[in-house]
């Protein structure tokens, strides 16, 4: 298991291969699809944006409300195909890594190589293990949107995959291949 900070990521993001099992701490972003819409509003019209896309890390969920004291409630990856057709641009504007669940197109994926991104899986239905991983959360921006609103995590250990790396490694493309060629034998 590696152990690595936001702010270390862009240092050894090329050190990171695909299918390596990663515990991250710091400050991650959340936004799913409404707010990638409202980002990309902003960006159209060269309005600020609620935070810096470069160097920064986005965890695609939606926090259900916090409860007993905790910062968030349930936090689940959401399906990461339904952010593709944003991704491109926010890594060619410097964002360094992505946390969602499943595969991505091919557009997508040269992305995360041409700019020496990351994508990261979480597991899907652990909501309740990835929320016990969040030490504080703040909505800073599109507050209507309630549970997709724009939130700054700080993680400390939350556990995820290495699903693309910077070299091209593509867990879900790899994986499969690799089956198929054992179906050969």
């Amino acid at each position: 298991m590696i152990e690595l900070t936001v702010d270390e990521l862009k240092s050894v993001a090329k050190t990171l291969k695909a299918g390596d099992r990663v515990l991250v701490s710091g400050t991650v972003y959340t936004a799913r699809d409404a707010a990638h819409k409202r980002i990309f509003e902003l960006l159209d019209r060269g309005d600020a944006l609620p935070f810096d896309i470069d160097g920064a890390f986005i965890y695609y969920t939606g926090p259900t409300p916090a409860q007993n004291g905790r910062p968030v409630g349930s936090c689940g990856p959401t399906t990461s195909a339904r952010m593709d057709k944003f991704t491109p641009r926010l890594l060619d504007l410097g964002l360094l890594g992505v946390i969602g669940k499943g595969e991505r197109s091919d557009a997508v994926c040269d992305a995360f190589i041409r700019n020496g991104a990351v994508y990261f899986c979480a597991v899907g239905g652990a909501g309740a293990l990835m929320a016990s991983h969040v030490v504080s959360a703040e909505e800073i921006a599109f507050h209507d949107l309630g549970c997709e609103s724009v939130k700054r995590l700080t993680v400390d250990k939350l556990p995820v995959t290495v699903c693309i790396d910077t070299a091209g490694g593509n867990i879900f493309k790899d994986e499969k291949q690799k089956y198929a060629d054992q179906d050969k034998d």
